[in-house]
């Protein structure tokens, strides 16, 4: 589990994939077209051991169906170990639109998509993603029942990026206290790639904690935004620039794939602790990170605040943002215990955290079985 999102291949037909081989660990791949909309979306299922899977729907101009499929199966994958390590009864799954969503999207397009979501009777619940939004939810929910991450309005969650970040908020403060013996963030310098949703959000905190903050982003109105609100960040304008500063910490919270060798190699921080998923851009990267005494907090295990909080909406008692964000303040402490088991284990902390959550799907899941709502 701990490599995730390599980048997918860009120049492969769906007709050379074997899906059946690539999709060899997961329970159920539906795929759905409808013309009348443009709607092109593949729903994984990687497990239900659990119980039912809950994950995002990410809309995306993806290069390929190929390319989908491969990113779609590594999210649901990861999704899965999200929410074991988490300590939530929920599986994983995932779900992908192919598409630009700034010319595709429509409301006949979202409704549609939430027909083919009720057609798996609870065994996957949607939210948001890369390309999705609460109100986005609405429009699905109005065709669905298995949808969180809704706006307030219809009493949903909201925007989930809110504990996302403050779980990797969480998480970061346990690998400083891990490393130094004090969760401070103070004066630490810290270089966060990618201020979008979650990362804006982290900025905050950051902030608040009297962190050095250096940002960068593709979206010149995300920078403008934390310029604004922030006049004390200093932005860069590439993610090489960023990594080329004198950073104490990492924070990759953009797409995956982020730390490859050469990132590895020269990165001055000596901790990485980000919101994007699949970070790891192979097997083996995990090592390299722990050879050059470099802290990585597995990002599937710092950034399930989102999870927690739009999982928070399945309980029978209704949405409590309070209650969530008291489940996502646990995630200092399961950080902290994942750092534990791998020192005791002389393992890097990405395959500390796959035990963990590897253990639990299996000594619970086996209890269960398939989830059949």
């Amino acid at each position: 589990m701990t490599t995730r999102e390599p980048h997918p291949p860009t120049d492969q037909s769906l007709h050379s994939l074997d899906v059946f081989e690539s999709g060899a660990e997961h329970e159920q791949v539906v795929f759905n077209l409808d013309e009348a909309t443009g709607l092109r979306a593949i729903i994984a299922i990687h497990s239900t051991a659990l119980g039912p899977a809950l994950g995002g729907t990410r809309f995306y101009p993806y290069a390929s169906t190929a390319a989908a499929l491969s990113d779609v199966l590594d999210l649901s994958r990861g999704m899965s170990y999200k929410a074991a390590l988490a300590g939530l009864d929920l599986g994983g799954g995932k779900a992908v639109i192919l598409g630009d969503p700034s010319t595709l999207k429509s409301e006949a397009l979202l409704r549609a998509y939430g027909r083919f979501v009720q057609s798996l009777g609870g065994r996957y619940y949607t939210a948001c993603d890369v390309g999705t939004f609460s109100a986005d939810m609405d429009h699905i929910a109005r065709e669905c029942e298995f949808v969180t991450g809704r706006t307030v309005a219809h009493g949903g969650a909201g925007d989930s990026s809110v504990l996302t970040a403050y779980g990797v908020w969480q998480g970061l403060r346990a690998a400083a206290a891990f490393q130094s013996g004090s969760p401070s963030l103070a004066g630490k310098t810290v270089g966060v790639a990618g201020v979008g949703k979650v990362g804006h959000h982290l900025v905050t905190h950051l902030i608040e904690e009297d962190a050095q903050v250096v940002v960068t982003d593709v979206s010149q109105a995300a920078l403008d935004r934390v310029r604004e609100e922030h006049p004390a960040v200093r932005v860069v304008d590439s993610t090489d620039a960023l990594l080329a500063e004198e950073l104490d910490v990492y924070a990759p919270c953009a797409l995956g794939g982020a730390l490859t060798d050469e990132v590895v190699e020269t990165l001055s921080a000596t901790i990485v602790c980000g919101a994007a998923n699949n970070q790891l851009a192979h097997p083996g990267v995990e090592k390299m990170l722990a050879e050059r005494g470099i802290l990585y907090a597995p990002d599937y295990c710092v950034n399930s605040g989102g999870l927690i909080q739009v999982a928070d909406e399945l309980d029978p008692a209704g949405f409590s943002f309070e209650r969530a964000q008291q489940r996502a303040r646990g995630i200092y402490d399961t950080t902290y215990s994942v750092f534990e088991v791998a020192a005791s284990e002389a393992v890097p902390p990405a395959i500390a955290a796959d035990r963990i959550a590897e253990r639990r799907m299996r000594d619970v899941g086996r209890l269960r079985g398939i989830w059949v709502g």
